[in-house]
């Protein structure tokens, strides 16, 4: 992923170029990771740019404020509107969205009380998280030796940034090992999620994904996943699943924003099931790139069309 250097973000407000949307050294964030943010896509539909379940991401960015005791000074409409505003000036049809609120500049010490909240939303051009090859093929992942934190020490229901040092030993050690991703188990040694996905399992035709509980996120993609499943008519089931079930599963795939739905073709060296994308995950993967992408009904109403409270607004002013 490369940033395009170019471009508006949105600060606090206001909008700033990408080359001044800067921060201090001394911001709290930088020192003690006192931030949550969120990820989510701008697909390019038949109906024109769409941000997929953009209401439901800035819901989670304000839960996880929450958990964190952050006030943040916009409400969640504020945020969801300033970012459909981000995507038109920026002339995006297809983009990754990355709201942040933070803790800035004032003090530094643990106790993050005195400093400021700021919010920021950057966008930029971003496709495919894994190459086509893996999406079809799918990945080479191993079990991570750094486990999941346990549940009573950061909540792993916020997507805090805190959250993700943790993310990024397992992708580094994964990587340094020669695999494209790494799978954690939480403290207990059962089957947690991947560095930055959720996990699921597909057995003798059933559908098994870890439960919140796991130290998993509450992922969104796995939410619409989990949906989309059923609604083709396979059986979903949220239970703990101890680690050998990957190696006995017939078919693994990963989901996530940024990796939207991708097969895992084998975990530490074990192929899984045919040793490539499996006809359930291709299924659902097939219908999800269809919803997203305008070719199928959106009867959840997932997609946020960009240009919808522009045309509204326009319209609006030619009747008067």
């Amino acid at each position: 992923m490369s940033f395009p250097g170019t471009g508006k973000i949105w600060m606090n407000g206001k909008l700033v170029d990408w080359a001044d949307a800067k921060i201090h050294v001394a911001s709290h964030v930088v020192h003690y990771g006192s931030a949550v943010f969120e990820g989510a896509r701008c697909y390019d539909t038949r109906q024109g740019p769409a941000c997929f379940r953009l209401n439901a991401h800035m819901r989670r960015l304000m839960d996880s404020a929450r958990i964190y005791r952050m006030d943040v000074p916009f409400d969640q409409q504020t945020l969801t509107d300033a970012t459909l505003d981000l995507i038109r000036v920026n002339g995006f049809r297809a983009c990754y969205i990355r709201p942040i609120v933070y803790r800035g500049y004032d003090s530094l010490g643990v106790n993050p009380a005195p400093c400021p909240i700021d919010v920021a939303i950057m966008l930029w051009e971003w496709g495919a998280y894994f190459t086509k090859e893996a999406i079809e093929e799918g990945l080479d992942v191993k079990i991570s030796t750094w486990a999941r934190n346990a549940p009573n020490t950061t909540p792993a229901m916020a997507k805090s940034v805190a959250n993700y040092a943790n993310a990024q030993l397992i992708k580094m050690e994964a990587i340094a090992d020669g695999y494209a991703e790494g799978i954690a188990l939480d403290t207990q040694g059962n089957l947690s999620e991947g560095s930055g996905q959720n996990v699921f399992v597909v057995r003798e035709g059933i559908i098994y994904t870890p439960p919140i509980g796991n130290s998993v996120l509450w992922g969104i993609t796995r939410d619409s996943v989990m949906t989309i499943a059923r609604e083709l008519g396979f059986e979903v089931r949220e239970q703990t699943l101890p680690r050998e079930t990957l190696y006995m599963a017939d078919e693994v795939f990963f989901v996530g924003t940024a990796v939207e739905v991708t097969p895992i073709r084998s975990v530490d060296r074990v192929k899984v099931g045919r040793g490539r994308r499996g006809p359930i995950t291709e299924a659902i993967q097939q219908r999800f790139f269809e919803i997203v992408k305008g070719d199928a009904p959106d009867t959840h109403g997932w997609l946020q069309p960009v240009n919808a409270r522009e045309t509204a607004t326009t319209g609006a002013s030619k009747s008067r």
